[in-house]
């Protein structure tokens, strides 16, 4: 596959490193992103985790591995390429919020008397604050995607309603990067295109590594 045939090439470059099922899928869903671009991502975890029979706690292990790779982005990354400005104190609100994300996701698989997943290591291709800004935006939409495919797999209502204020958050924080960049807020449109994962394998398979 060669770089024309990628919608996001800077998403296609993110390195997912974990061994854990959801550290799979979210591999799978940036793929997906990648090659299609974010409208691809919520049919493609859906169907992921509806063949895998999925629980609760899987469901939200497979929250909790995307919001470290946007806790690690914000508060690791961020810091590294010396953001400044308006990018800086976004960053860092950003960063607080996934964090608190995933303190409260972590609470929540371990009330379920489930184990909360391992945090994965993350290489993000950006070295200023224009590529990291620029990967910001994919990776929220992609966020926002994961949450909504993922969403519906969840029997209990009170999971249901976390993610769905989760996403609600991870939305906005797509739109202020947006309005920051000059990038369309509504990347996909009214309604994001369905896909199925056999559509997105097709072209994302090959980006999805063990």
């Amino acid at each position: 596959m060669n770089r024309s045939d990628i919608a996001s090439p800077e998403l296609g470059a993110v390195e997912v490193h974990g061994m854990s099922r959801a550290s799979f899928i979210l591999r799978g869903a940036v793929a997906a992103g990648a090659v299609y671009g974010a409208g691809a991502v919520g049919p493609y975890v859906s169907s992921a985790l509806a063949q895998g029979g999925s629980s609760d706690v899987d469901i939200l292990n497979f929250a909790l591995t995307l919001e470290y790779l946007e806790t690690d982005f914000y508060n690791v990354k961020g810091t590294a390429v010396g953001l400044s400005g308006e990018a800086k104190k976004l960053a860092q609100s950003f960063g607080d919020e996934e964090a608190e994300h995933v303190a409260a996701l972590t609470k929540a698989i371990t009330a379920a008397g489930g184990k909360p997943v391992a945090k994965p290591k993350f290489a993000f291709p950006v070295n200023d604050q224009s590529s990291f800004l620029k990967l910001a935006y994919v990776l929220e939409n992609t966020g926002v995607g994961a949450y909504n495919g993922a969403g519906p797999s969840l029997m209990n209502k009170e999971y249901l309603a976390a993610a769905g204020s989760i996403v609600q958050v991870e939305a906005r924080h797509a739109a202020a990067i947006a309005l920051l960049t000059g990038q369309p807020i509504t990347p996909s449109g009214a309604f994001d295109k369905p896909l199925s994962k056999s559509q997105v394998l097709a072209k994302a398979g090959p980006l999805i590594k063990q």
